[in-house]
């Protein structure tokens, strides 16, 4: 067991286990008409933190590190910008908010 978190690969078979939720994902959502890129910019978020968990602890050089965590950053704004900034769902407008009901 120490040698699955030593050399990374755990890192590893949780990022085919992420893969396989992408894929999962966006069958079903498409089925749905749902938003598929939020969906995508937070896996892609979670798998850049993975990568950059691995290479500490593979020992990889800090610039590596940074650079996933960078793009970690990247695509966790970008899911925030696709969340928040866009134009509502359209569940979201079915329902109002009437502060005197």
């Amino acid at each position: 067991m120490e040698s699955l978190f030593a050399g990374g690969r755990i890192i590893d078979a949780i990022l085919v286990l992420v893969a396989f939720e992408a894929v999962v994902l966006s069958l079903i959502l498409r089925r749905r008409e749902t938003a598929l890129s939020p969906v995508l910019c937070n896996l892609a978020s979670g798998a850049a933190l993975m990568l950059a968990l691995r290479g500490a602890l593979t020992g990889a050089h800090w610039t590596a590190i940074a650079g996933c965590l960078a793009l970690s950053g990247l695509a966790h704004g970008g899911e925030m910008v696709l969340r928040l900034g866009g134009r509502p769902h359209r569940a979201a407008t079915s329902v109002r908010f009437d502060p005197h009901a």
